[in-house]
Formats: structure tokens, C-alpha cells, sequence
């Protein structure tokens, strides 16, 4: 019987991939493989020589069949790496984008000109990646996260134990706004953040197989224009945010003037700010209350 070593099989997979047109054929070779062996990255190439048993290689043929059917990387592993992070990821939810920590980056550096506790509403949690690394990186954040779903609340659930935040992170399951709504314990937020649902009906009949075939649509879908959700958090946001707080959004690159548009007709936010990713899209509003 044939013998594969780490490196044999890290070789092969890279070819394969590189054949088949996936995305960055070794990345993926080596999150597939570590996964595999319970092995950090770095780990594989401290082994090379180690040989895979049997039981090892026909778990990892079988991932291998199914990253060359499209299906993501980040859901064969279960994991991905967000804001320095690593977060439990599942078919119920999201695969956070690098776009995102952008957005993660401008809510940290607002709470750190405040001092005291402050009070972030997270809307369309999914995995939690947005609430979890907000209340890592800044200690004085309680923050509330609201998601419809509820398989991917309890994903979130999970990455909220294992950084133990779950005295400062609460999950709700409602409709943005809806489960707080009553609530007495916090008002008003002195951050609201969301990345919601952008992608138009027409975009989404047209995009890439691995995350229309395999991320749920539930978290892709923003309606005929994909301004669905902006236009009810501009209707709902008021009632929700401090005098001096700030609502920050992930827009779709071709999104920026129209929710801007749709923020000042609230007449509530001055100024409003639309900031460009780094391949220099639209990425980011930052729209602060009047005080």
C-alpha cells in the first residue's frame, strides 16, 4: 500500500486544486489537512515526513471531493480566522468576509473615545464574529446580538463560550430590532452595528456557485434592490440609538449614496460618512446621531 507522508499529501493537494481552479490551492490544502490532523498550519510543515494512517486519509478524501464540488473551505473545517479569531462557522450562517473586519475596526476605535460601559447592539449576528470580536478587543462593551435564525444563534452561542464573553455578549433571537423592542435593561445604544442582508435579486441569481450553492440565502438576500433591510433599520434606528451614538453598516459596493440617501431623510444623523474596502469599494457607513 502506498505511503503518504504530510508533504506527499500537501503536494498533491495543491496540484489537484490548482487543476480543479479552486482558490488558493495551497491555503486550502493546508486548512484541509491541519483540520484533518489536528495540527496548527505551521505544525504540517514541522512534520513533513509523518505519514497519515488510513482512517486520517479517508476523512480527508472526502473533503477533498467536496472542496472540488465548490462547497467552502470554511464549512469542510467548520472554522475561519476573522480579526485575529478563530470562530466556529456552519452552513446556518454567514462565512465572515475580510471586508467585515473593516467595519469590526471602525466600531473599536469609536468606543475607545468613550469611557465607561458602553452599550452595542449587534443586528444579523450570524456567527456572532462582529459581537464576539467587539467584546474581545474592548472591555467595557455589553453588547446585545439579534439574529432570525436561531441554528445560527446557537453557532454564535458557541463562539461566545469559547472566548467566555457570555457575561457581556446577550443573544436574541428576533427580527433586527423586534426582541428588544420591550426590553427594559438597555434603551438606548451608544453603538448600533450591522452587516445585513445586501445582495439584490438580480446580483444574487449571479453569484459565485461555492457561496450561492452553500451560504444560506436567508443572509445574502436584501430584497429586489438589496436595500430591504437598510430602509427598516433607517425606520426603527431613532427610538434605539444615545443622542451621541453612532450606527454603523456594511453596504454592497454599489450601495453607498443610496442608504445614504436613506439616512438623511431620518434627519437624525449628521454627518454621514461613506468609507471604501481596501480594493476601493463601498464598504462602510458611519453615521453619527445629532447630540
Amino acid at each position: 500500500m502506498e505511503q503518504w507522508t504530510i508533504k506527499k499529501l500537501l503536494d498533491w493537494m495543491v496540484s489537484h486544486f490548482t487543476e480543479k481552479k479552486i482558490d488558493s490551492p495551497r491555503l486550502t490544502a493546508e486548512l484541509i489537512l491541519s483540520f484533518v490532523l489536528d495540527l496548527e498550519r505551521i505544525q504540517l510543515y514541522m512534520h513533513f515526513d509523518k505519514e497519515v494512517d488510513k482512517p486520517q486519509l479517508d476523512k480527508l478524501r472526502n473533503l477533498v471531493k467536496r472542496c472540488v464540488q465548490n462547497e467552502p473551505v470554511q464549512y469542510l473545517t467548520g472554522r475561519c480566522e476573522f480579526y485575529s479569531l478563530s470562530l466556529k462557522v456552519a452552513p446556518a450562517c454567514l462565512i465572515p468576509r475580510p471586508e467585515t473586519e473593516l467595519l469590526v475596526e471602525r466600531a473599536i476605535e469609536f468606543l475607545r473615545t468613550r469611557t465607561g460601559t458602553q452599550y452595542v447592539c449587534d443586528l444579523c449576528t450570524g456567527c456572532g464574529c462582529i459581537a464576539v470580536t467587539i467584546a474581545k478587543n474592548f472591555p467595557d462593551a455589553k453588547v446585545i446580538a439579534t439574529d432570525i435564525c436561531d441554528k445560527a444563534l446557537s453557532v454564535a452561542a458557541e463562539n461566545i463560550a469559547k472566548y467566555n464573553l457570555h457575561q457581556r455578549i446577550e443573544l436574541l433571537h428576533g427580527d433586527l430590532f423586534e426582541p428588544i423592542i420591550s426590553r427594559l435593561d438597555v434603551k438606548e445604544f451608544d453603538l448600533i452595528v450591522c452587516n445585513p442582508p445586501y445582495v439584490s435579486r438580480a446580483e444574487y441569481e449571479n453569484l459565485d456557485a461555492k457561496v450561492k450553492n452553500y451560504e444560506p440565502k436567508l443572509a445574502l438576500d436584501g430584497g429586489p434592490d438589496g436595500l430591504d433591510i437598510y430602509r427598516r433599520i433607517a425606520e426603527q434606528v431613532s427610538s434605539h440609538l444615545k443622542k451621541d451614538g453612532v450606527l454603523l453598516l456594511e453596504i454592497g459596493y454599489l450601495q453607498g449614496q443610496a442608504v445614504q440617501k436613506l439616512l438623511e431623510e431620518t434627519k437624525i444623523f449628521n454627518p454621514i460618512k461613506i468609507e471604501k474596502d481596501f480594493s476601493n469599494n463601498d464598504r462602510i457607513v458611519t453615521a453619527a446621531k445629532i447630540g
